[in-house]
């Protein structure tokens, strides 16, 4: 096998392999991130845009705005033809979704919107619904005594894949660890009631902020935005993992200076083919910003050279196949960055991706 001769992919792999750094904690990665990007004019303005959520099919981008001042959120949507395509302009959501919300958070059917609203605490979460992804959205259902609290903020919700675990930011909630904590709430089948919200506990939760989690696609990671300790500045992005759904949630880790600066990023968002992070930043210290706060991305890349020599070849091919059936996280890079837990054939296909030449038998004669 010849070693990559494309200096950009080069650049990708040396130097990212080896960890994400959380204080004196070492914790091996096995994806990194492109250079964030702005979502432009047709998303962004000179006001604050925030709460990015994006559709399955990655064709709508629902998101809030204050043009109307703070305190007034404006859902908004922006669309565009193909994933390629940049976004159309925005537009605002007509009646009953056309004031007062912020955060919302699109399921995986498309049919259901979960979003921040006046509630008894002055934010609650709701939920509105439509029978089709063509037909208008129903009136906002509020999510009810087990999700929302009686004197307390609840905001930033993040359903999962399956629509049976919705995550969301709490403050001051008795029994919490801080200002803001993470909370979890789930239903046994789609059409049953939300049981009581239960918090993440203090392993995940400092005695800071934390809140507007993201449950990963496959339900192995949790995205959220933290103040707490060991960071780059005001709120940073964070991750904690597990290997299965039945797992311990990990230790969090800081996403590092790729995405987090000195300034506020918060709210992120991931895409349901794992291949790209949304957020917002405060301030917009990334350079191309618009307003006090903007919508941006960034890609999201495997890491393939596993043994951080420089170059991807039959070595890391085999360290692949020497943890062939485990969850190594190093090695599970398919079948899109964030992996599925566990280390198989998927993983070997995105692996020779990068190398050149490949003769592509050798995904068949390692699978066997």
């Amino acid at each position: 096998m010849q070693l990559l001769n494309c200096t950009k992919i080069r650049l990708l792999l040396v130097g990212f392999v080896v960890a994400i750094v959380l204080g004196n904690k070492i914790v091996k990665a096995d994806f990194t991130f492109g250079e964030p990007t702005n979502l432009g004019p047709n998303v962004n303005s000179s006001a604050e845009e925030g709460g990015p959520s994006i559709s399955a099919d990655g064709l709508s981008l629902y998101f809030y705005d204050f043009l109307k001042g703070w305190g007034r959120g404006t859902l908004r949507m922006a669309t565009r033809e193909t994933r390629e395509d940049p976004w159309g302009a925005a537009v605002s959501f007509a009646s009953p979704l056309n004031i007062g919300i912020t955060a919302p958070c699109i399921s995986a059917d498309g049919l259901s919107l979960y979003f921040d609203g006046v509630g008894g605490g002055g934010s609650d979460i709701w939920v509105s619904n439509r029978q089709t992804v063509s037909d208008p959205w129903g009136e906002p259902v509020n999510l009810g005594p087990n999700v929302n609290s009686s004197s307390c903020l609840d905001m930033g919700a993040s359903i999962s894949a399956d629509g049976l675990s919705l995550f969301f930011g709490s403050n001051l909630r008795i029994g919490g660890s801080g200002d803001w904590d993470i909370y979890v709430t789930t239903r046994t089948a789609v059409s049953d009631p939300w049981g009581t919200a239960v918090n993440f506990g203090p392993t995940i939760n400092s005695s800071g902020f934390d809140g507007h989690p993201c449950i990963s696609p496959n339900g192995l990671m949790l995205f959220f935005c933290s103040n707490r300790g060991g960071g780059h500045g005001d709120w940073d992005i964070w991750l904690t993992k597990r290997a299965t759904k039945d797992d311990d949630w990990s230790e969090p880790v800081n996403l590092g200076r790729s995405i987090n600066t000195w300034a506020g990023e918060a709210e992120p968002s991931i895409s349901a083919d794992g291949r790209t992070l949304y957020f917002s930043d405060w301030w917009i210290p990334h350079s191309g910003g618009m307003g006090k706060q903007d919508l941006w991305q960034a890609s999201i890349l495997p890491v393939v050279d596993f043994n951080a020599d420089g170059i991807v070849d039959t070595k890391d091919v085999a360290i692949l196949t020497t943890h062939w059936g485990e969850n190594y996280p190093l090695c599970d890079i398919g079948p899109t960055p964030l992996g599925d837990g566990i280390v198989d054939v998927q993983d070997l296909v995105v692996l020779t991706e990068y190398i050149e030449p490949i003769d592509r038998t050798l995904i068949a004669h390692w699978a066997l």
